[in-house]
């Protein structure tokens, strides 16, 4: 097995068991006690496990929620690969929706030279990217700002939404399952995304593979608000036919 094989299996049993041993990992996966805890550090880095004494817990179950700066240091190829297929879901011209995040982020920084947009965001970092592009016009949802994710949120972020109809919104999530829908750690983050999907014609997630099947606390859509799903080649074939028996199309990149 793989360490990235071993390392998604530990991650399912931690789901599922709602946390995991150090010692019983390494009986189960047959290696050694020092190669598992090197395992949980790699999880725990990328902001899926929490390390507690002798073993890690899921992050949905303590409601942990990495900040960008830990979140923007993992699964950087992948999440390049996702902004480059979501290039082809832009309008020719128009407007669209850029949600705060680190994939997002990639996309921004992607936008063709060679189109007028306006572009939407709730993210000051996107903003600041954006503003000295001469062919986009953007506009920033203002609000209460969370430090965690650098996010604007609360109802001066809602209500110019309620006033906005755009080609497409390019949202994030912490996670997506069939039984749970679009989830995040964060209710007023929620409130926004929803509101999101409601003023856009089209919704596209933009998510790597390991947010899919988890399930935070606040949820904001159900898999039929999204037009698209657009994640990693790391997706289990399981899940990818999950997500398409409940009505999404599925890119991995």
């Amino acid at each position: 097995m793989y360490a990235e094989e071993r390392q998604q299996e530990i991650l399912r049993l931690a789901r599922v068991e709602g946390r995991v041993d150090v010692a019983a990992l390494a009986d189960t996966l047959n290696v050694t006690a020092e190669t598992i805890r090197r395992d949980l550090t790699t999880l725990e880095r990328a902001g899926v496990l929490r390390r507690v004494h002798g073993g890690a817990i899921p992050v949905e179950r303590i409601g942990f929620e990495p900040a960008v700066a830990t979140r923007d240091a993992v699964l950087t190829v992948e999440k390049e690969r996702i902004a480059k297929a979501a290039l082809s879901e832009l309008p020719e011209d128009g407007a669209i929706i850029l949600d705060a995040g680190t994939t997002t982020a990639r996309l921004a920084q992607a936008l063709p030279l060679d189109r007028e947009l306006t572009v939407v965001v709730n993210s000051p970092v996107l903003a600041t990217m954006l503003a000295s592009r001469a062919n986009i016009n953007v506009l920033l949802l203002g609000g209460r700002l969370r430090g965690r994710t650098l996010a604007t949120v609360d109802d001066w972020a809602l209500r110019p939404l309620a006033d906005l109809y755009v080609d497409v919104a390019f949202l994030g999530a912490n996670g997506c399952s069939v039984e749970r829908g679009l989830t995040t750690p964060d209710p007023a983050e929620a409130a926004v995304k929803r509101a999101m999907i409601t003023a856009a014609r089209r919704t596209v997630l933009l998510a790597d593979h390991t947010k899919i099947g988890n399930d935070y606390l606040a949820r904001f859509g159900q898999l039929s608000d999204l037009d698209l799903l657009i994640t990693d080649t790391g997706l289990d074939d399981d899940l990818v036919t999950d997500v398409e028996a409940a009505g999404v199309r599925v890119v991995r990149a």
